[in-house]
């Protein structure tokens, strides 16, 4: 059975200890995963990790979930984002999970490194320069220009987050960060309605998303009371 192993090697991960200082368990949880990597790898293909996550049992689609976030490609991604609708919590929340570790190592390992040194700069002007750089050098990394989306939204710069946001969503239709990233600057700009549909398009791809849900409620309400939005608001 070729979830048996899958399975087993997953299983084999560690979960916090109590009291465990968390460094500790970090070290012990990075261990592991190297372990688990390697041990996949020696076993399993891409194409048999998509088809697992069609398995009839909760456990093996986790795994392969897992298994794809630290070694699938964009190939996989499709696949893995359907899961967000698993009818299991725990599996559309590995979903959730995993797909991010795909799309922050979805471009060359150079790129994928100059991402995450990016992601830590703490200046907003030096962190949008290197996110920018980066942006030019690889136009279709789509987690780049969504984490240059979320530096605009820092910097109150709107307009120019949900255009980055457009832009990796064409790139990837599944990116639910770049979704409800864009209803949140549609919001802040007090466009309603626009922040509206852009919510319920988030719900579409990632139907549990926190806070969604109740977002659109909260703005069905205030439309409703206000006669369906203001002049500026009626996309």
């Amino acid at each position: 059975m070729p979830s048996a192993l899958l399975v087993q090697y997953f299983g084999d991960l560690p979960t916090p200890r109590e009291g465990e200082d968390f460094s500790e368990w970090r070290q012990r949880h990075f261990k592991a995963t190297k372990r688990f990597k390697k041990r996949v790898l020696a076993r399993y293909t891409e194409g048999t990790l998509i088809r697992l996550l069609d398995n009839k049992l909760a456990e093996t689609r986790k795994a392969a979930l897992f298994a794809l976030g630290l070694l699938g490609t964009m190939e996989a991604n499709s696949p893995m984002a359907r899961l967000l609708h698993d009818g299991d919590n725990d599996v559309a929340d590995m979903a959730t999970a995993s797909l991010w570790n795909l799309w922050f190592r979805a471009d060359s390992e150079e790129n994928n490194t100059e991402l995450q040194k990016a992601t830590r700069i703490r200046d907003r002007e030096k962190a949008l320069e290197c996110m920018t750089n980066l942006i030019n050098k690889a136009p279709d990394f789509a987690e780049a220009l969504n984490q240059r989306a979320i530096i605009y939204f820092r910097m109150k710069q709107y307009e120019d987050s949900i255009a980055d946001c457009q832009r990796a969503l064409d790139l990837n239709p599944w990116h639910f960060g770049a979704q409800v990233g864009m209803a949140q600057s549609f919001m802040k700009m007090k466009k309603h309605r626009s922040a509206l549909k852009a919510f319920r398009n988030t719900l579409k791809i990632h139907p549990r998303m926190e806070g969604v849900a109740d977002a659109i409620r909260t703005l069905e309400k205030v439309l409703g009371e206000d006669g369906g939005g203001r002049k500026d608001d009626k996309k």
